[in-house]
């Protein structure tokens, strides 16, 4: 039977490390470890590591009395491992029932996968866990890791859960470490290189839970959107410097990559303009102008058309702009 090890960074998360433990030594996998790696947690987290670390040989145990921040943790947790999937698992966060076995069955069958992934089901803190019934075997779509790539440059968006991508621990190591340099995109661009060395498989089929609170790290960049399209832009100038620059197409995929986030970042700005945030819409639209040139002045409405139900999506722009003057955001 195929192994597997799991890093669960924690830093101050001591309320939920049991349950994402837990989440995980309830998967049915008999050759497993698990990691908590934590970062000198001010409250009970570390008592909480030895606990179950007590209770369970599988778990294993790295106190740091110094943070050393969220990327040294993820390193930390390639260097040590050497089963044959690898997963990293935010220790606020949980994985579905089945998660494992469904990630590494497919990869059994193919060989050439380099990574999986699956959905992510948000969960705002202090709501009810919702009762997830996944089937044993996911249906997966695998996908060349250069149209992998070619598809993310068309659509810059992240749509990969973090907690869900289960991938083979040769090819993380072979791609390296994340980089410090990118402490908000860092996993965005590490999907891309995982996809230089494999295919990558995806499925429908819920494959972890997030919770959603305010002490996330994430949670104070969401409140700064426009950020968040210069840190894209930074993760595939990143990837395209280094793995990426093997790829002979790079620099048009660059260039799509600029033009792309030009176009989302032009209904951003729309959005937050009729939300009343007019200081930020202009960044946004600025943003936008920047990468599209002169063709920032014209709606993209190729980008809306690109989205999820874009007949809907067009619908809703137009309706909401005309009756509430308040949009969603893209």
């Amino acid at each position: 039977m195929a192994s597997i090890d799991i890093v669960i960074p924690c830093y101050n998360y001591g309320r939920f490390l049991s349950e994402a433990v837990s989440s995980v030594l309830s998967q049915g996998i008999e050759d497993l470890r698990v990691l908590i790696i934590d970062n000198a947690s001010t409250d009970e987290s570390a008592d909480v590591a030895r606990e179950l670390a007590a209770r369970d040989s599988k778990v294993q145990v790295s106190l740091h009395t110094v943070n050393q921040g969220a990327t040294a943790s993820y390193n930390e947790g390639i260097d040590w491992a050497e089963a044959d999937y690898f997963l990293v698992l935010d220790a606020d966060d949980m994985l579905a029932p089945g998660a494992l076995r469904r990630a590494m069955n497919i990869m059994e069958k193919e060989p050439g996968i380099a990574f999986t992934h699956g959905i992510e089901l948000n969960c705002r803190h202090g709501e009810t866990l919702p009762s997830i019934d996944n089937p044993a075997d996911g249906r997966w779509k695998i996908t060349p890791g250069l149209k992998y790539i070619e598809d993310t440059c068309l659509v810059p968006v992240c749509i990969v859960g973090a907690n869900t991508v289960i991938r083979r621990t040769s090819a993380q190591k072979a791609v390296g470490y994340y980089r410090k340099t990118l402490p908000y995109s860092d996993d965005f661009e590490m999907w891309l290189r995982l996809a230089t060395v494999g295919d990558v498989a995806s499925t429908g089929v819920i494959q972890a839970i997030r919770r959603i609170h305010t002490a996330q790290h994430s949670e104070q960049f969401r409140s700064a959107q426009h950020r968040d399209f210069n840190e894209r832009e930074r993760a595939f100038a990143s990837f395209f410097a280094h793995e990426g620059k093997v790829l002979p197409n790079r620099e048009r995929l660059m260039r799509q990559v600029r033009v792309q986030l030009g176009k989302h970042a032009y209904w951003s700005s729309v959005s937050h303009y009729y939300r009343g945030r007019k200081d930020v819409a202009a960044e946004l639209m600025r943003f936008s102008r920047e990468r599209r040139g002169m063709a920032g002045f014209v709606p993209p409405l190729d980008w809306l058309l690109r989205m999820k139900n874009p007949v809907r999506r067009m619908k809703n722009v137009v309706r909401e702009a005309a009756a509430r003057r308040t949009l969603p955001h893209p």
